[in-house]
């Protein structure tokens, strides 16, 4: 009987496995030797054994462990196999959707990089159009603009576990912003409204409602202090009393990048001071476009 069964080695080699391996196989009751020389203990194995080791190789590709292949082929139920795949599809699913976000994240990582090579110098105002965005965020707990920098952190503290509350994962905090009201910021009152994340709307599960920061122009003026927010903020509603702009909606102030890698004492940010604004259209060039059009 023996000259026609394969030793371990042979069986190891022609299965592209280790040793070690059928010999673990053999512990869990996953593939037993045809026959143990009970003098010497080795192992040997028949050929049509092979399609047993191409069975557990397949399974283990989907995804299942060594000891739920065990149970399934103890309990010889198709239903199980089924069950456990099921439960690997919606595994690999909620892998899938995580490593879509992180490779969201990196390319805003990317981005924001770029944005801040290639951004004008701190206290540069300008004008710029704004793609649609979408963020999630919770009530600011405390005003940070009447203290410093340590109100701002709580404030993050609070988000963080917001986020984390509502699955969101920890690398969209990376991507944050502040705002206030459009009218407190017209009159100048400086009281902290939101703070949010900037993410993408497929990156959330459905119950997470998101909301819509409309897309369009908006006043900017870029600063790499964050104590000098509310000097540039002001040159901001400054810039846009000169132009005649009309505030349109709530000011941000977005973190564009942080680098805080060479200081572990602060923060180092580089932000954009931003809000919404409508122009005055004039008369005669709005009468001169209808005409045309009718």
């Amino acid at each position: 009987m023996k000259e026609e069964l394969l030793s371990i080695g042979r069986m190891a080699k022609l299965n592209r496995v280790s040793i070690p391996t059928l010999r673990l196989y053999d512990d869990m009751g996953l593939l037993k030797p045809r026959y143990v020389d009970p003098d010497s203990g080795y192992r040997y194995y028949d050929i049509h054994q092979n399609a047993r080791l191409d069975m557990i190789a397949y399974m283990k590709e989907l995804g299942m462990s060594l000891a739920e292949i065990a149970n399934a082929f103890k309990k010889e139920d198709l239903d199980i196999i089924e069950s456990l795949l099921v439960q690997k599809s919606e595994q690999i699913h909620e892998q899938i959707r995580q490593l879509k976000a992180r490779h969201d994240a990196v390319d805003r990582a990317i981005m924001s990089i770029e944005r801040y090579r290639k951004s004008p110098s701190t206290g540069t105002t300008s004008l710029e159009f704004i793609d649609q965005r979408y963020i999630w965020g919770i009530p600011c707990s405390i005003n940070f603009y009447n203290s410093d920098i340590s109100s701002y952190e709580k404030v993050l503290i609070d988000l963080r576990t917001a986020l984390d509350k509502n699955g969101f994962r920890q690398i969209h905090s990376y991507n944050v912003g502040t705002s206030i009201a459009k009218d407190d910021f017209i009159n100048m009152n400086f009281v902290a409204n939101q703070i949010f994340i900037f993410t993408n709307r497929h990156e959330q599960n459905p119950s997470v409602h998101l909301k819509v920061v409309d897309s369009g122009m908006y006043a900017c003026i870029y600063l790499d202090n964050y104590d000098d927010e509310i000097v540039y903020a002001k040159k901001l509603k400054d810039f846009c009393d000169e132009h005649d702009y009309h505030i349109a909606g709530d000011y941000i102030c977005e973190i564009m990048t942080e680098f805080n890698v060479f200081d572990s004492e602060q923060r180092s940010m580089f932000l954009r001071l931003q809000v919404p604004i409508s122009f005055t259209k004039d008369k005669k060039f709005t009468k001169s476009i209808d005409s045309h059009l009718r």
